[in-house]
């Protein structure tokens, strides 16, 4: 049987970069991306759309209201984002959404059971790991394990970029020829990036490190 794969698409540049990394291996072609408030889910909305064109895939936008109505951290409220790159637990408070990849992954994995899908894949990477817990091995491991007794398929849960950082993602991407042109890592939601959030900050110096200044000039205000 050959296999096919669901991944989770924000539109941001781990969720692109693992999407053209892993799209042949894994057979992706189906793609979920969430709407759930985010100041940002318009832009993302439409990177998503694009890259899902790029690579013709299906794709399915999930509204999820109620995830608004309990998140209460810049992300989704009314409060300033964070605009420092400090990569602290204490920043990831600061846009953490409740339970957001296991509800995510969660989701994709009902599409999985109810379509036949082997795979789901998501854009972990090492240095929110750092961070992030949904973003670690142990994560990745438990909720794939978790599918073993809640789905009847029993989708893998694959995060290619988890042993990479930001600068070793823009590499692979620029090696690859994936699109970066398309993407939308901002947490804030003008036309364009706008280069102060945390999001913002972390993608520029990957850029940069990768000599990839023509793309800051096309995405970043």
């Amino acid at each position: 049987m050959n296999s096919k794969a669901i991944i989770l698409l924000s539109g941001g540049l781990d969720s692109l970069v693992a999407l053209g990394y892993a799209y042949k291996e894994y057979g992706i072609d189906f793609a979920l991306t969430f709407d759930y408030g985010q100041k940002a889910a318009e832009n993302e909305i439409e990177a998503s759309k694009k890259i899902a064109e790029y690579y013709n895939i299906k794709h399915k936008i999930i509204r999820l209201d109620w995830l608004k109505e309990i998140t209460n951290t810049a992300l989704v409220a009314d409060l300033p984002v964070p605009d420092t790159n400090l990569g602290t637990s204490e920043s990831a408070k600061q846009v953490w959404v409740p339970n957001r990849n296991g509800l995510f992954l969660n989701i994709a994995a009902a599409y999985a059971d109810s379509y036949g899908y082997n795979y789901i894949i998501y854009g972990a990477n090492k240095d929110e790991g750092k961070t992030f817990s949904d973003n670690t091995e142990t994560f990745r491991a438990e909720v794939s394990k978790v599918f073993e007794t809640s789905t009847l398929v029993h989708p893998k849960v694959i995060a290619p970029l988890i042993n990479f950082t930001k600068n070793d993602i823009v590499k692979i991407a620029m090696e690859n020829s994936i699109p970066l042109e398309l993407v939308r890592s901002c947490y804030n939601s003008g036309k364009k990036h706008c280069g102060v959030c945390e999001s913002c900050i972390h993608l520029k110096q990957a850029l940069i490190a990768n000599h990839g200044e023509r793309y800051i000039n096309i995405l970043f205000e």
